[in-house]
């Protein structure tokens, strides 16, 4: 009958035959999904931080080694050092010890040196220049004041009353250049020799002073025995040679106040 057919159709199914997980609805053609497709790129990790720089490590590194190999350089040398002054040493001994060699005077001569002086055996080789510096500064200034004495004798030859200044100048090169040589070169040669602190003291306390002396000397006050500038200025008012000759005599002065102040700072 086709009545009981239709009826038969339409009786819902029980529940031994309901599937939740079934859906009746067909989803059209057109709005199917496709599965996402995994990248088929490899996994890249991006670092935190950057990696160490391997040529700044070998840059310190050489450079490490290139200070190492200074120092070692510089401690060879100084022992090469010390061992050539223990040999010269042990010779001077073997052959009666240290002869005084300066001043450098004739074997006939009535008096005989009264210092030794070696910079190659008595002083370090890192000091030796400045030892050396200082004694042509002292050299400098012991030439100046010779020529000081004939400067105040042509000052004098022009102007009478000049007389005072040149036997002062004839007074300062004998005073000035020996005592100059005993109590300031020789502390500091002896300083640097032994490394004493009581002689550099005493150097220095002595060089201020004579830095002292060198800028009067330079200023050239009259009736002081020096040919300064203000001297010179004077007797450039005397005679235009003679004026000349004390203003040449004037930047020689200057210059040992100078050299002297430079050295001051480098010892």
């Amino acid at each position: 009958d086709p009545s009981v057919t239709q009826v038969t159709r339409n009786v819902p199914p029980g529940l031994d035959e309901y599937n939740p997980f079934s859906d009746s609805r067909t989803p059209p053609p057109g709005n199917v999904k496709m599965p996402n497709v995994p990248s088929t790129q490899p996994a890249i990790m991006k670092p935190t931080e950057e990696p160490s720089s391997y040529t700044q490590i070998a840059k310190e590194h050489a450079l490490a080694q290139a200070e190492l190999l200074k120092r070692q350089e510089e401690l060879e040398r100084k022992a090469a050092e010390l061992d050539r002054r223990e040999r010269e040493m042990q010779s001077l001994n073997q052959q009666g010890g240290r002869k005084n060699n300066w001043p450098p005077l004739p074997e006939n001569f009535p008096v005989g040196p009264c210092f030794y002086q070696d910079f190659s055996v008595d002083i370090p080789v890192e000091f030796q220049k400045t030892v050396k510096i200082m004694y042509y500064l002292w050299m400098f200034h012991t030439v100046t004041l010779f020529l000081n004495i004939f400067g105040c004798l042509a000052w004098f030859y022009v102007d009478a009353t000049r007389g005072v200044d040149f036997v002062l100048s004839i007074l300062w090169f004998l005073l000035f250049t020996p005592c100059s040589f005993v109590c300031w070169y020789r502390p500091l040669y002896g300083a640097f020799r032994s490394d004493s602190s009581f002689r550099f003291f005493v150097f220095f306390f002595v060089y201020i002073c004579q830095f002292a002396v060198h800028v009067l000397q330079a200023a050239g006050f009259q009736r002081w025995g020096n040919c300064g500038w203000i001297s010179s200025l004077t007797g450039l008012n005397k005679s235009i040679p003679v004026g000349i000759m004390m203003i040449i005599i004037a930047a020689l002065f200057t210059a040992s106040a100078v050299i002297s102040l430079v050295m001051f700072k480098k010892v």
